[in-house]
């Protein structure tokens, strides 16, 4: 029998219970020690760890560097068990300047570049504090904040840093914890102080107004942020959204027309190697056919040379297809999930956030301000037991060379704490001169009056913030838009209107001929073709339709199910060969016929009509169909075709209709309605067959028409001119035979 005594205690539990008690502790872990920022220094554990094990280093600013192997060595030995590439990888970001807006460590050798290079080993690398990492442990020897055990008990390590920094919101976060996750886009320090300030006198500002002073993100790699003010306002309100980020770029005249286009900055966290990558496996596969070439010219600076395909291609077409295209836009999001000073995660918004720091910066002030009045007072204790001496130094000299316990007769004689007696028998003897004595009683003063204003501080909440303000002007000098790091380098620009590329310019225009067989058979065959009658076609089939145009140019086919087609000239299979039926291009089902195609020019009006004599007149810019199914204009009852499609010249006034039974009718063209959609209306009514054809006229200039020997015309119609929906007669002498005007 097995004794559980030697193996500990052992409980029956469910399995899914057991699983949920331990995914709940790993959970909460994640969230609270690694993942989540806290509000008030802006730091993960592993962040305030690393800082921390760098100062007790004495790695201040203005020291000399250590190796990184040292300092990494002593943040998992001491504070953080965990691995050491994951806190050498931690110190090497908070090295970069284009990863952290205000690097809190300033690094001697490779900490890898914008490519994506990694870093070198960190026996290769040196570190030491920044100025803004030294701010941020202001004050932490003074009880500013609170301590607590290290992992293996043997030592101390904070839990917040004092923060004199407004870190969470200058540096940003980001992290994926279970559950949840954190994004904060880093900002302009001198704004933020400037925000600050304003908040503090108005604790109730809007979001309108922090917005003046912050207006918007300050990414450590410049660009410019594209998005308006309302959103960035509504973003900050909330606590979420999204920021777009556009590079920035310049054109370079390069004489006789040319130019090619810098991208001087990249968006915030994207790696130049493989935005270039991208750039250029998008030419290869011709998804770019504005750019002719992209090279990387960068030096320190970043410097991408776009070239476009022709010196007639405008920069902004190039640049907007890039954006849609590319990296050279990218969106980074905002959550404001951090750890509040309870240490619970919660989604803030931009004004709980700035008035946590406040919060735990007036905290700080108190505790400095305490630890100071603690010191004070245990200093005032020693110096008035050596003003009690100096008085009495006579009986002092004696008790200590005549009693055998001098500190116990001294506290007996003169009412002293032990701590006093202890300084007096400490004395050196050239402290006793007359000299030291004036001095004392100078500290003494001093140090009251110390005492009192300190005192009146703690008591007094505006000086705490007059005091606080003060700081963030401090701040501000050292790190403002004046300094060098502190000046803006995110432009702030406006929302980018909806710019139309157009379509030539993203395909290359060249000239075709459109050819269109009797069995629907299409191609594109390059240049404008004069013969096409003489073209070889597939057996059975010939010429029917031939139409010049050019690749940039849309087609449209007329259908006999009153359907119009819409297809890109540049999709049109090539001129080799015998083409492709014109139904794998567009849903055209079986027992319909194509009526007619032509080259969508635009601002035209076109009259429809069905077999049965009814039409009506239709914008040519409303017959363009998205889709592959088309775009129905004329709608046909059973058994009802659509038939004919004629262009309106713009000098013509009257219609001319043709029955199949050769009867013609001429009416104004004003009595037909425009439509976008519909039956129409009677054109011409038929008491057998239907409708022929149609053509338009201008009735002064007589209705033409075409033969085998040319264009024929006649004046003389007037006794076919009646009204829309008549019968109509039997046409003049001399009219064609094939019963059309084609």
């Amino acid at each position: 029998m097995t004794d559980n005594t030697a193996l500990g205690e052992i409980r029956d539990t469910r399995l899914s219970d057991a699983l949920s008690e331990r995914y709940l502790s790993y959970a909460l872990s994640t969230i609270t020690s690694r993942s989540l920022p806290d509000v008030r220094d802006g730091l993960k554990p592993v962040h305030r760890r690393l800082l921390y094990a760098m100062r007790q280093l004495k790695l201040e600013p203005s020291s000399g560097f250590k190796k990184c192997a040292r300092v990494v060595g002593d943040v998992i030995g001491k504070y953080h068990p965990h691995g050491d590439g994951a806190v050498y990888d931690t110190l090497v970001r908070l090295a970069q300047d284009f990863a952290q807006r205000y690097t809190l460590v300033d690094g001697q050798g490779n900490f890898g570049n914008i490519d994506g290079d990694n870093a070198a080993a960190m026996r290769y690398t040196e570190a030491r504090l920044t100025e803004v990492a030294w701010a941020l442990l202001d004050g932490i020897d003074h009880d500013a904040v609170d301590f607590r055990d290290t992992y293996d008990g043997e030592d101390e390590e904070p839990v917040v840093l004092p923060s004199a920094f407004p870190n969470l919101l200058a540096n940003g976060a980001a992290g994926i914890a279970v559950g949840m996750a954190t994004s904060i886009p880093p900002h302009n320090a001198g704004e933020l102080c400037d925000a600050f300030k304003h908040l503090i006198k108005f604790p109730n500002a809007g979001f309108e107004k922090l917005a003046e002073f912050v207006p918007g993100p300050d990414f450590p790699t410049g660009g410019i942020l594209v998005e308006t003010r309302e959103t960035i306002v509504e973003s900050y309100r909330t606590g979420r959204g999204s920021f777009r980020i556009r590079a920035r770029w310049e054109t370079e005249d390069l004489g006789r027309g040319t130019y090619q286009i810098i991208i001087t900055e990249i968006p915030y966290q994207v790696q130049k190697s493989r935005l270039i990558e991208k750039i250029a496996e998008l030419l290869i596969a011709k998804k770019l056919p504005l750019l002719a070439d992209v090279r990387d010219e960068s030096t320190e600076q970043v410097r991408i040379v776009l070239e476009p395909k022709s010196k007639n291609i405008e920069a902004l077409h190039l640049m907007e297809h890039l954006f849609r295209q590319t990296e050279l836009e990218s969106r980074f999001s905002l959550n404001m999930n951090v750890l509040g000073a309870d240490h619970t995660p919660r989604v803030m918004n931009l004004r709980e956030a700035m008035q946590a720091f406040l919060d735990h910066r007036q905290i700080v002030l108190i505790r400095v301000t305490n630890h100071r009045l603690l010191k004070i007072a245990r200093r005032l204790e020693m110096l008035g037991g050596f003003l009690i001496a100096f008085l009495n130094l006579d009986e002092v000299i004696r008790i200590i060379r005549e009693e055998d316990d001098a500190k116990a007769s001294l506290m007996a004689r003169f009412k002293l704490s032990e701590p006093q007696a202890e300084a007096i028998l400490n004395m050196r003897l050239r402290q006793l001169r007359k000299l030291e004595e004036l001095e004392i009683r100078k500290e003494h003063d001093a140090l009251t009056v110390e005492q009192g204003g300190l005192q009146a501080l703690l008591a007094d909440d505006d000086r705490q913030w007059k005091i606080i303000s003060d700081q963030f002007t401090e701040i501000k000098s050292k790190f403002g838009q004046k300094s060098e790091i502190g000046r803006r380098r995110t432009e702030i620009g406006a929302a980018p209107t909806a710019v139309i590329v157009p379509l030539e310019s993203l395909i290359e225009k060249e000239p075709i001929t459109i050819i269109l067989s009797q069995k629907d058979w299409i191609r594109a065959v390059k240049g404008h073709a004069e013969n096409t009658h003489d073209m070889k076609f597939k057996d059975g089939d010939k010429h029917r339709f031939a139409l010049h145009g050019e690749t940039t140019d849309k087609l449209v086919v007329f259908a006999t199910n009153g359907r119009f087609y819409t297809i890109g000239c540049d999709k049109l299979p090539g001129g080799r060969g015998h083409g492709e039926p014109l139904r794998l291009m567009i849903d055209l089902a079986n027992g319909h016929d194509v009526i007619d195609i032509f080259i969508l020019k635009g601002g035209r009006r076109a009259i429809v009509a069905s077999d049965s004599g009814r039409g009506f007149v239709v914008e040519e810019d409303s017959l363009i169909a998205q889709t592959r199914n088309g775009r129905q204009v004329l709608n046909l009852k059973a058994q009802e075709e659509a038939s004919c499609l004629v262009f309106i010249n713009d000098s013509h006034d009257h219609v001319a209709v043709l029955g199949t039974k050769r009867k013609l009718l001429i009416f104004p063209i004003d009595e037909l309605p425009v439509m976008s959609r519909g039956q129409g209306v009677i054109l011409q009514r038929y008491s057998q067959g239907g409708l022929a054809d149609i053509n338009t006229l201008n009735l002064k200039e007589g209705l033409t028409w075409k033969t085998a020997g040319g264009v024929r015309s006649e004046t003389n119609i007037r006794d076919w001119v009646g009204k829309r929906a008549q019968a109509g007669q039997l046409p003049f002498k001399g009219f064609p035979k094939s019963n059309s005007f084609k």
